[in-house]
């Protein structure tokens, strides 16, 4: 089972993770607020198939997170997909230039997490 790492402060928009997850059926999906917490779940639990992740989180934002993880073991290769609100180009520009393969901006619909996030996965599914 495909295992998903979402990171989004908004418990709103987790929960409306958790539905469309729901609806895929077959993923094994993980929260958590900021990329610090991120980074200490991917230490406690392992490396998930691919990461869902906002860009502005307190703590830990997706760009730092972005720039940390590519000093964790075993990281190479994992596929991020950025959520953002962000609509300047520079912002993607950034985001895609430090490693992430994706991104989409909110709001978002199920079928765009779909199309983004289950390419990614290969035969992982």
């Amino acid at each position: 089972m495909p295992k998903v790492l979402v990171v989004e402060d908004s418990n709103v928009l987790q929960m409306y993770y958790r539905q469309i997850f729901a609806k895929l059926a077959g993923y094994q999906v993980s929260f958590t607020k900021n990329g610090r917490q991120a980074l200490d779940h991917i230490e406690s639990s392992g490396m998930p198939d691919v990461v869902v992740l906002d860009i502005n989180m307190p703590v830990m934002d997706g760009i730092e997170f972005l720039r940390q993880i590519q000093n964790v073991q075993n990281a190479k290769g994992v596929p991020v997909v950025m959520i953002t609100t962000e609509g300047s180009e520079s912002h993607v520009v950034q985001a895609l230039s430090i490693g992430a393969r994706g991104y989409i901006r909110k709001p978002f619909t199920p079928e765009q997490v779909k199309e983004h996030v289950v390419p990614l996965l290969g035969d992982k599914k």
